[in-house]
């Protein structure tokens, strides 16, 4: 489980078409410019949210890409899983078996268990984080963006809690 630049980069993408407001549309030149990646980068990003439902795309001179749901319908747990996939692999035990045909640790797995936890969190804030709640967030005081921080550091352990560095995205 790991989020990736192309989970990142497409957020900004789909960000960039949501600031533009309801249906607004960009294109794929304008886009790689705000966001300061290439145009052929930009375009597989956003093929993969065309794909996924979360943009529309209209052909033409006065075409661009505009979102296919308002921002308070598109969560971050769509668009994450849209760009890259499951947060945990679902295969990734017979992926991953050493030398050996079947894990050793098939039957009974700590290791396992404790990414299956973390996935379900991350998904669980995800699930409960929209378009509309980061674009709202501009303001890193914001009572429910701090109240999101402070669910993910209470998941962390005791000693592991400290004052967290949050970016804006």
């Amino acid at each position: 489980m790991r989020i990736t630049a192309l989970d990142e980069y497409g957020l900004r993408c789909l960000l960039a078409i949501a600031l533009k407001g309801p249906g607004a549309q960009l294109s794929i030149p304008e886009i790689a410019e705000m966001e300061g990646i290439s145009e052929s980068y930009v375009g597989k990003l956003l093929s993969l949210l065309k794909k996924g439902k979360l943009i529309n795309a209209v052909r033409g001179r006065a075409g661009g890409f505009s979102l296919a749901r308002s921002t308070d319908k598109i969560t971050l747990l769509e668009a994450v899983t849209t760009l890259g996939g499951p947060l945990l692999d679902p295969d990734h035990c017979n992926r991953y078996t050493g030398l050996l045909e079947k894990c050793v640790h098939f039957e009974c797995c700590s290791v396992r268990y404790i990414l299956g936890g973390l996935a379900e969190s991350v998904a669980e804030f995800l699930s409960q984080t929209t378009l509309k709640d980061i674009i709202e967030a501009d303001d890193l005081n914001n009572k429910d963006w701090q109240e999101g921080i402070s669910r993910t550091n209470n998941l962390l352990p005791e000693k592991k809690r400290e004052k967290q560095t949050v970016f804006k995205i």
